[in-house]
C-alpha cells in the first residue's frame, strides 16, 4: 500500500479546491444554463453546482427514452426533488433513427445528436444561452463519439473545463451530500449490445430486467452484455466469487433463462468501462 504524506494530501486538497473554485467561477459567468441531466455521478454534481451558483436560472433536463433505465430515471427525479433542482423530463426517440438501431461504432453520436437537437431547441425557445453536459477530464482518453455531437451543437462541458476527474467529482459529491457520490458508473442500455448487432426495444427490456435480477440478488456493479441468446455478466471483481456460489449461480441462471437467454456466463475479467470497445480493435478494417 502506497502511503500519502500529509504534504501531498494538503496539496491534493488545495488542487481540488482550486478546480472547484474554477468551476463555480465559470458557472457564475453564465446568464442561464440548461444541464443535460441523467442523474448519474457527473451530471448530478453539475446540476448541484450550477443550481448553487445560478439558482432558478438553471434548468435540468432529463431525456427519457427506450435506452434510459427506469432505475436511473427514478434516481434523477428523487435527486431533483431533494436538492431543489428545477427539473423537466422530455421524450427523445433515438430508436426512430435507422443509424442508431444499426448500432455502428459511433452509435453514441446519433443518440447525442437526438438529445442535443431537443435541448438546443428548448434553449432557443427560452432564451437560454448555453447547454452543458457532464463530461469530465477522464473522458478525454476514452472513445466517446457523442462528444462530436456536443461540439457540433456548441454544448459546453464545465466539469471538463475545470479539469475535474471522476474521482474528484465523487469527492466533491460526497462533500455535498449527494447520494450519487459512490454510485457505480452508468451508461445507456444500448451499451450492453455489441456493435453492429441491431438495437431493439425487446433487447433493451431484456437487458434491463436481467440487471434488475442481479441487483435484486445484491450485486452492486453489474452489466449484462447481450450476445443474442448468451448473457455475459460483468461484475465487480470482488463480487465474482459470490456469483459462483451454487445457490446464487442457480438463481442467476434460472432467472435469466426465464427472460429468454439460453446460456448465462460470467466474464472472469469482471466489469470494465467500455469493454465492448475491445471488439473494435479486433475488427478487420
Amino acid at each position: 500500500m502506497i502511503e500519502v504524506s500529509p504534504a501531498d494530501r494538503r496539496a491534493g486538497a488545495a488542487d481540488l479546491e482550486r478546480k472547484e473554485s474554477a468551476l463555480y467561477g465559470a458557472l457564475a459567468e453564465l446568464p442561464a444554463l440548461i444541464v443535460a441531466y441523467s442523474g448519474g455521478v457527473d451530471s448530478a454534481y453539475l446540476a448541484y453546482a450550477a443550481t448553487r451558483v445560478l439558482g432558478e436560472k438553471v434548468l435540468c433536463v432529463t431525456a427519457d427514452s427506450a435506452s434510459y433505465p427506469e432505475r436511473h430515471r427514478q434516481m434523477a427525479m428523487r435527486l431533483a426533488r431533494e436538492f431543489g433542482f428545477q427539473h423537466e423530463t422530455i421524450r427523445t426517440d433515438e430508436m426512430s433513427r435507422p443509424e442508431y438501431r444499426a448500432n455502428p461504432a459511433n452509435r453514441c453520436y446519433f443518440c447525442k445528436h437526438e438529445l442535443y437537437t431537443h435541448l438546443t431547441a428548448i434553449a432557443r425557445e427560452r432564451g437560454v444561452p448555453a447547454v452543458a453536459d457532464g463530461s469530465n477530464a477522464d473522458d478525454r482518453g476514452d472513445y466517446r463519439p457523442g462528444r462530436q455531437a456536443a461540439r457540433e451543437f456548441g454544448v459546453i462541458s464545465p466539469l471538463d473545463a475545470a479539469d475535474l476527474t471522476k474521482a474528484e467529482i465523487r469527492e466533491l459529491s460526497h462533500r455535498a451530500g449527494l447520494p450519487t457520490w459512490d454510485e457505480p458508473a452508468s451508461a445507456c442500455l444500448s451499451s450492453r449490445i455489441p456493435y453492429f448487432s441491431e438495437v431493439t426495444d425487446e433487447k433493451l427490456r431484456t437487458i434491463e430486467a436481467a440487471e434488475a435480477v442481479l441487483r435484486g440478488l445484491g450485486f452492486r456493479i453489474c452489466r449484462v452484455r447481450h450476445h443474442d441468446t448468451i448473457a455475459r455478466l460483468e461484475l465487480g471483481q470482488d463480487e465474482i466469487a459470490r456469483a459462483m456460489e451454487p445457490e446464487i449461480a442457480a438463481s442467476i441462471d434460472r432467472e435469466l433463462r426465464a427472460l429468454g437467454y439460453a446460456h448465462v456466463t460470467v466474464d472472469l475479467r469482471g466489469y470494465r468501462l467500455g469493454s465492448l470497445n475491445e471488439a473494435l480493435r479486433l475488427r478487420p478494417v
